[in-house]
């Protein structure tokens, strides 16, 4: 009996982790793969935090078992609610054969609807998630890292989240710096080459005086996003005042996510920092 009322308990963690809602039914955008999937603690953090995950994936791909369900894992466990988010990406074929040339496919602003849409939801779902409003934060990998800056680029305000959370962040889209293959997937065949288009979405150039804080992480040795894309940040941050740490590792890489094992222990270190950022500023 012991053992089948495990198994029950077991079963009903499961269906509480994979909660999954489609965030443009009923919506006049043709959208269904997007998807926002809850993840419940058992008891909550007092706060009502709540965290939408962005996972990366160079805009092309989602990394959505270190960059999503790892972490939203960590965070339900540490009596956050957690939201993994799955948005439109470029996807591997159309990377691969250019066929955008042709048809629009996902690109700009595609992505970054999709996050001002999952914000949307979860406020207006609050009181079911038992959650707070104002307490509704964004935490994004690598090129998820630039979607979850990319509210406060937004003229309005109402979709900006609480806090953000950027983890080796893609960043500008116009310096040297720059992830080529995360810009190709976010503009497009023809948009990445329009010098508008790049200083637009380059995060850095368009920091406004009212940013959520930021907490920000990168690597020194990271060769996929390179670190100079946090420096910037940080340095645009500095210069409009906005309440922010940067913590920069010196190893660490790219991609390690909430991993417990992936690249080293240094950089793995940056989710107990995370959470003391985090009860420092709610």
């Amino acid at each position: 009996m012991r053992v089948m009322s495990l198994i029950f308990l077991l079963c009903c963690l499961q269906t509480v982790a994979q909660e999954k809602v489609r965030l443009w039914n009923g919506k006049e955008v043709r959208a269904k793969g997007v998807t926002l999937t809850a993840y419940r603690p058992s008891s909550s953090d007092g706060k009502g935090t709540a965290v939408i995950i962005c996972p990366g994936g160079s805009y092309c791909w989602l990394g959505m078992k270190a960059e999503g369900r790892e972490v939203a894992k960590w965070l339900q466990s540490c009596g956050i609610t957690a939201f993994v988010l799955k948005y439109r990406v470029q996807g591997i074929v159309p990377y691969i054969t250019h066929s955008r040339l042709l048809f629009r496919g996902h690109q700009y602003p595609d992505m970054r609807n999709d996050l001002e849409r999952a914000i949307q939801y979860v406020r207006e779902h609050a009181a079911e998630y038992g959650i707070a409003p104002d307490r509704v934060g964004v935490i994004g990998f690598s090129a998820g890292g630039h979607l979850s800056l990319s509210p406060i680029l937004s003229k309005g305000t109402e979709a900006r989240p609480a806090f953000i959370a950027a983890i080796y962040p893609v960043v500008s889209m116009s310096e040297p710096c720059a992830h080529k293959r995360s810009r190709r997937a976010l503009l497009g065949e023809r948009g990445r080459f329009d010098q508008r288009m790049r200083d637009s979405l380059s995060i850095e150039k368009h920091i406004p005086s009212d940013c959520p804080p930021v907490f920000l992480v990168s690597c020194k040795d990271d060769r996929v996003v390179k670190c100079r894309n946090s420096e910037l940040l940080d340095s645009a941050l500095t210069a409009q005042s906005v309440p922010h740490r940067h913590i920069q590792y010196r190893t660490g890489g790219h991609g390690f996510g909430a991993s417990q094992t992936k690249r080293t222990a240094e950089c793995r270190a940056w989710k107990e920092e995370f959470l003391k950022w985090l009860y420092e500023r709610l």
